[in-house]
């Protein structure tokens, strides 16, 4: 997405660009592909409202309407675990002004007790206090700012990790502080509707892969799939030249757009202060667990679940293209480094019974098939202390970028992080190149 991003940008100003992709489609880390039948995306993957460099790309690849975001902010939260049986609550904003949005929700809300409740918002309310970018608040983690504030540890389950573990792909104690208040107050905090929640109704290769490659190539974009970076090295009158398998390609700028480990071993000597350190970003990862039962279970497109190992689970019958009567269940899985590598067949045993815990629908169907996919470098890890450790677009070697969303762009490891960072790596390169630009959230720079 960084790639597609500061390609699209670059060719958009009249640059001549060369983007090379390992893979074999376009895409990164949110990409479809077809088992049998069905076109399967292999993450169920949301943005929010607030997402505005990621809604300006979807708009740019024309793809707005194929993945819409809600009318307003609606989350069926399901708790099988609660003495009295199962008690299905939502988080669900009207229209009043921030923090009244979520008031109403957050009074009835039945998964906490009248004075968590009461917490919550005051801890909303220093939190909205906070700058995220502070570097104080990168060094601690978000559980003891939330215990500090007088969150008990139902109302970091029911609450604050049921937001944060999707968005930060952490449960709180391993969360940095800056990040966690960057989602909150950003996607809660900012305007009414900051926080309302978009999906692809599509596979996610028709928009990242099949609309992305459409535009790279009616601007002039070169796109080399299946093509690895080998090498960068100065050329001798000091240009850059990327060896890749049987060519050497030389250019006026070079934008890394790969993972933080791959671009360590990518820099060439004097291009960071301190090129280890990229070493430190570690990375974190997402279990997607995919069911196609032979009926459906499930009325809602989605819903996430206290008191179970599921967290979210959504239907993805229409976009994957299944017929037949049948529905297709996505469970995605985030922070999920104790069962990445559990076998199929374990994980079928744990969650399918699980399945038909929280969805009655679900016992007595049929399962079609039941397949697992796995990231297990997903995201990097938004641990305590990882602010100071991600770099800027520029490097010290005139006419070389970074990009990626490990890069330091004020997000956590998002759809939305790796556009902007896209954003930053093409306005860098622009500013050098001397030609004049529009960066797409702000005025003519």
């Amino acid at each position: 997405m960084a790639g597609i991003t500061t390609a699209l940008r670059l060719a958009e100003s009249g640059v001549r660009v060369t983007l090379l992709e390992g893979r074999p489609r376009l895409g990164g880390l949110a990409f479809s592909f077809r088992r049998g039948d069905l076109t399967v995306d292999n993450g169920q993957h949301v943005y929010l409202r607030c997402c505005t460099a990621y809604r300006w790309f979807l708009d740019r690849v024309d793809g707005t309407a194929l993945a819409p975001l809600q009318d307003r902010l609606d989350v069926p939260v399901l708790d099988v675990a609660h003495p009295r049986g199962p008690r299905l609550g939502r988080i669900r904003r009207d229209s009043l002004p921030v923090p009244l949005h979520l008031a109403r929700s957050l009074a009835t809300y039945p998964h906490l007790s009248l004075a968590e409740r009461a917490s919550v918002g005051r801890a909303a309310l220093a939190l909205k206090k906070l700058d995220p970018a502070d570097p104080a608040l990168d060094g601690i983690d978000f559980a003891t700012w939330l215990g500090r504030h007088g969150q008990s540890p139902r109302t970091v389950e029911a609450l604050w990790d049921l937001v944060g573990i999707p968005t930060l792909n952490a449960p709180a104690p391993q969360a940095s502080m800056g990040l966690a208040a960057m989602v909150f107050k950003t996607g809660l905090l900012s305007e009414p509707g900051a926080a309302d929640i978009g999906w692809a109704h599509v596979p996610l290769g028709e928009l990242h892969d099949t609309r992305a490659a459409k535009e790279l190539d009616a601007l002039g974009v070169r796109t080399a799939l299946r093509t690895k970076a080998e090498r960068i090295s100065r050329t001798e009158d000091g240009r850059w030249a990327v060896d890749v398998p049987g060519e050497r390609i030389e250019a006026d700028a070079v934008v890394l757009a790969v993972p933080q480990h791959e671009t360590h071993g990518l820099l060439p000597e004097g291009a960071l202060d301190d090129p280890d350190r990229l070493l430190d970003i570690d990375t974190a990862p997402i279990l997607n667990l995919h069911v196609v039962y032979d009926r459906k279970v499930l009325k809602r497109p989605f819903f996430t679940a206290l008191g179970s190992p599921v967290q979210w689970v959504f239907d993805r019958t229409d976009s994957s293209g299944l017929t037949g009567g049948g529905q297709y269940l996505a469970v995605s899985q985030s922070a999920a480094r104790d069962e990445i590598d559990e076998p199929v067949a374990a994980l079928r045993a744990k969650y399918i019974p699980e399945l038909e815990r929280l969805l009655p629908a679900a016992r007595g169907a049929g399962v079609r098939d039941f397949f697992v996919t796995r990231e297990r470098t997903a995201t990097f890890a938004p641990t305590p202390g990882v602010g100071r450790l991600r770099p800027g677009a520029r490097t010290g070697a005139p006419g070389l970028y970074l990009a990626g969303a490990w890069t330091a762009t004020g997000w956590p490891a998002t759809m939305e992080g790796a556009v902007r960072s896209g954003f930053s790596a093409a306005s860098a390169a622009l500013s050098a190149l001397g030609r004049r630009h529009d960066h797409p959230l702000q005025e003519a720079v």
